[in-house]
């Protein structure tokens, strides 16, 4: 058996990892690929999983893999202690209070996440990819997705990894490589790296979220900042959230590493902001104290849906990404040209007789929420379901001036209901009772319809997450979407392209 200091020092694809006994907790898309990966190493690996899709069970046996199906909160323990780990890598779900865990951090057996993991074996091929690493509690797919497509169209092979795309361990596997991955990260992989040097990193924003894993803001905030740790080029922190400014300032990086703002308002000599109309850079400039560069401007970004004020701080995010892996302005911009943003992020679904319904099942905790109601002016707002011990009661306190009425679904209704009576005691309050899935947003939708009048928005903007009532986020939107068209007697099309929505009057 290795001791806990003969596996930190695993920190190659070319050390050795043979005979490594290795825990991996989950089967999912993760865990599959640190099981595929930490066997094709050479080391012994078991997977205890609550949960197991039969191909992936089936591809384990084929590569000679034990697994364990079984309550992991009852017999997991006994199954790590039969088998004597030298090593856990743990999937992003697993909370560090699991029993598991707990039982692992007892006998002094290091536990990594499959980014700490994809970190140390990076060097698989000669020359590895430089790491762009972005987290933040909104905004982090449609960032990446961005950056991506910006690098792309510099001319560089660019992959979009870890909490989006492929999983970062079968980017850094790939055969052809890459020059940099693009790479999302939750707070739950960070709270389980260590490691990471990134080239450049950004933390787009910090609210409170995640506290039933994490069990502070605290804690939520610690994690969200281990992003900025052993940062070799660029820090990249948002000036409208001091937050994010404190995390860049406490953090320890490479001697050398910049510290760039970014923000909706004028941008000073090492920021990228909005002068007028214009998206500029002043930061990777070399006369930035007395010049800046266009990136783009709010009528280009206004025409492909990014002009909410969300979506334009997503946009100098990106590009101050991109521009610290030395990519032109002229290439940002042929991206940002072919750009459309994704599925049930604040897409139109509809509009009739000027009422404006839109999907943004994906603000799954309330400062998405927010940024989404502070769009508009005028909305129905449907919200509700798992709160993950969050609270909504400020959100509902500063944005109670701009909702006509309120629907209200799924498991954790009364602390929804409860903060309207607190802060808009006046406001129609309707309460989506049933349980049925298949009846929730039917529901929903009828009772907006009830009291949306011409300039309105009805607005899916939970502020929760999905699993109480659905399968996902997407599940939650793609079922409001499809009630909305069956209630104004047109039919969903499932091919057809997103458009994001743009405050009206922008």
């Amino acid at each position: 058996m290795r001791t806990a200091e003969d596996v930190t020092a695993l920190t190659s694809w070319h050390s050795d990892w043979s005979g490594l006994r290795a825990v991996v907790l989950g089967l999912g898309i993760t865990g599959f690929s640190v099981a595929d990966t930490l066997t094709e190493l050479g080391a012994t690996v078991l997977v205890l999983a609550s949960r197991a899709d039969d191909e992936r069970a089936d591809l384990l046996d084929v590569l000679g893999v034990s697994l364990v199906v079984a309550d992991l909160e009852t017999v997991g323990v006994r199954e790590l202690a039969e088998f004597g780990p030298d090593l856990v890598v743990v999937s992003p779900g697993f909370a560090p209070s699991h029993p598991i865990l707990a039982a692992a951090a007892e006998r002094g057996v290091p536990v990594w996440g499959d980014v700490e993991l994809a970190w140390r074996l990076r060097d698989k091929l000669p020359t590895p990819a430089e790491w762009l690493t972005v987290t933040g509690t909104n905004g982090k797919t449609t960032t990446v997705q961005l950056a991506t497509a910006m690098i792309a169209a510099g001319g560089k092979r660019v992959a979009a990894c870890g909490n989006v795309g492929v999983p970062v361990l079968d980017a850094i596997r790939d055969p052809l490589g890459f020059d940099a991955l693009v790479v999302e990260l939750s707070s739950f992989q960070l709270h389980y790296s260590r490691s990471v040097s990134a080239h450049s990193s950004v933390c787009l924003n910090v609210a409170a979220d995640h506290l039933d894993w994490h069990g502070s803001p605290a804690a939520y905030s610690a994690a969200k900042a281990r992003v900025y740790e052993g940062t070799r080029v660029a820090c990249l922190f948002n000036r409208d959230d001091d937050a994010t400014r404190a995390m860049v300032e406490n953090a320890e990086v490479v001697e050398g590493c910049r510290a760039i703002g970014f923000g909706l308002a004028l941008p000073g000599p090492s920021d990228l902001g909005l002068v007028d109309d214009i998206l500029c850079d002043r930061a990777f400039i070399d006369d930035r104290h007395t010049n800046a560069l266009e990136i783009t401007t709010m009528g280009q970004l206004r025409e492909i849906g990014l002009g909410a004020p969300h979506m334009v701080a997503n946009v100098l995010a990106a590009s101050a990404i991109a521009r610290s892996f030395g990519i032109r302005a002229d290439s940002i911009r042929a991206a940002l040209r072919e750009f459309r943003v994704d599925r049930h992020r604040t897409e139109v679904v509809a509009e009739r007789d000027r009422v404006c319904w839109i999907d943004d099942s994906k603000a799954t905790n309330p400062h998405a929420a927010g940024a989404s109601i502070s769009a508009f002016e005028s909305i129905v707002w449907v919200v509700g379901g798992l709160l993950k011990g969050v609270d909504v009661d400020h959100l509902i306190e500063i944005h109670a001036a701009r909702f006509r009425a309120v629907v209200v679904i799924g498991v954790d209704r009364t602390e929804v209901i409860a903060a309207f009576a607190r802060h808009a005691p006046g406001l129609p309050v309707f309460e989506v009772e049933t349980t049925d899935t298949d009846e929730v947003m039917p529901t929903a939708v009828r009772l907006s319809a009830t009291v949306a009048q011409p300039g309105d928005v009805v607005l899916l903007a939970p502020a929760a997450a999905s699993m109480d009532q659905f399968d996902d986020y997407a599940d939650r939107g793609r079922r409001f979407a499809e009630a909305v068209r069956e209630m104004l007697g047109g039919r969903p099309d499932d091919d057809e392209h997103p458009q994001a929505a743009t405050p009206p009057g922008s």
